[in-house]
């Protein structure tokens, strides 16, 4: 049951029972603290979720709410708390209970500051969700995934090689053009069903953690020079002009260069796919202890609405001229779950009907890390 001293004490008794009965008619568990992160007031289903019988005011926070992260090891949640200078959640979060019970938590901590002239020093409010079941079926999907694109991969690969002998054959044999139509458009679309599955794969591997960084030295002007050889035929085929411009003094770069690889190429296929004429221009150069990259087009462009919702799973635009062509909507979200694997970062900059620059900085990466 919440208590009456709270971090914002409402101003009359009928406004404190209604406080008090809108918190604890919540399912989610409740905690405000006080600015030493000691409890302050808390709900009934804060203690259910937590399985304890009572908290008292002035309790230490890290006394009776001890988190684990995937690995098994405690959290320091004071910490997590007192760095919190913004709102701040985390479906990461495990609690060991009675009996070895083990349940997920959605985490959510906000900094609470009061107005001017107030003598309290603020606090912050905790929000605590069991999330046990959507983790299990969230863990139930991903296995599916992962089974189902690993047990597709061959047929697909089948398939992709029947319809390219079928397309030699009808050009050999001068065949009708409805014949050779039909089968450059089947060809199309199992190399379209082949990235989904691709895409799928790296995304359920992603997000069950089962994705490594291995970290090598490798030689970034080198991997842009193979990058230009690979997609140079694409672009001429669409009349692009595909160049690079590469600084003279980068050096070896430390990181996973399978992944760094495989960003650059969805940037430069998303360019391709969406630029009609003009350019595109891979740009890489020396910055700090890492590398910027990047990735310019003089294609359709990206809305201000939609780039805040590009790296989304799934998500493609309403635009038309995006519709024209064949995307999973997975692309860019397994390209931002690969750059957070890499302590990477990424931003764009768009304008309709001028063009898009994606951006990557990769930092120099000591260690091999693995996904957190």
């Amino acid at each position: 049951m919440v208590e009456d001293n709270n971090i914002n004490t409402p101003a009359s008794d009928s406004e404190r029972d209604r406080y008090t009965m809108l918190i604890n008619s919540m399912i989610d568990g409740v905690i405000s603290l006080d600015a030493n992160i000691r409890v302050e007031t808390f709900n009934a289903a804060a203690l259910n979720i937590l399985d304890i019988n009572n908290l008292k005011k002035g309790d230490l926070i890290s006394d009776f709410f001890k988190p684990i992260d995937q690995y098994n090891q405690i959290i320091d949640i004071e910490k997590v708390i007192k760095s919190a200078t913004v709102p701040y959640s985390s479906r990461d979060f495990s609690l060991k209970l009675k009996g070895e019970h083990i349940i997920s938590v959605f985490f959510s901590v906000t900094p609470v500051k009061l107005g001017f002239g107030s003598t309290s020093e603020g606090g912050y409010v905790l929000l605590i969700r069991d999330i046990t079941k959507e983790v299990s079926l969230e863990k139930e999907k991903n296995e599916f995934v992962s089974v189902v694109s690993h047990e597709l991969r061959t047929p697909i690969a089948v398939a992709e090689g029947n319809i390219s002998n079928a397309q030699f054959m009808s050009d050999k044999f001068n065949a009708d053009d409805s014949i050779k139509k039909s089968l450059t458009e089947a060809h199309n679309q199992i190399n379209y069903l082949a990235d989904l599955i691709n895409d799928l794969s790296t995304l359920s591997r992603a997000e069950t953690g089962k994705l490594k960084v291995e970290v090598t030295q490798f030689n970034v002007t080198n991997l842009v020079n193979d990058l230009m050889k690979s997609y140079l035929p694409q672009a001429q085929q669409k009349h692009l002009n595909l160049t690079a411009e590469i600084d003279p003094t980068l050096e070896l770069l430390s990181s996973s260069e399978l992944y760094v690889k495989e960003i650059l190429q969805n940037m430069i296929t998303n360019a391709i796919k969406y630029t009609e004429k003009g350019y595109i221009i891979l740009r890489a150069r020396k910055t700090g202890l890492g590398v910027w990259f990047e990735v310019q087009d003089s294609g359709i462009g990206i809305s201000k609405e939609d780039q805040t919702a590009v790296y989304d799973k799934f998500f493609r635009s309403a635009d038309y001229r995006t519709r024209k062509t064949n995307g999973t909507g997975l692309g860019l979200y397994v390209t931002m779950k690969l750059a957070k694997l890499l302590n990477a970062e990424i931003d764009l900059s768009s304008e309709l009907n001028v063009g898009t620059t994606f951006r990557l900085y990769v930092p120099n990466l000591a260690i091999t890390l693995e996904n957190k």
